[in-house]
């Protein structure tokens, strides 16, 4: 029993899986904050040049 307690062999993994999550939340934010005004530059600039 305290074996199984001990054994950490999944902990790396584990500890990937959050950093990912975490970077990919991280992403989203960035779109959803970002995609409003960038969207309207690009569209400016679209307009602009025909």
């Amino acid at each position: 029993m305290l074996s199984t307690l001990r054994d950490d062999r999944g902990q790396g993994l584990g500890e990937y899986a959050l950093i990912l999550g975490f970077v990919a939340v991280l992403c989203v934010a960035a779109v959803v904050f970002f995609g409003t005004q960038l969207m309207s530059q690009y569209q400016d600039v679209s307009s602009k040049y025909p």
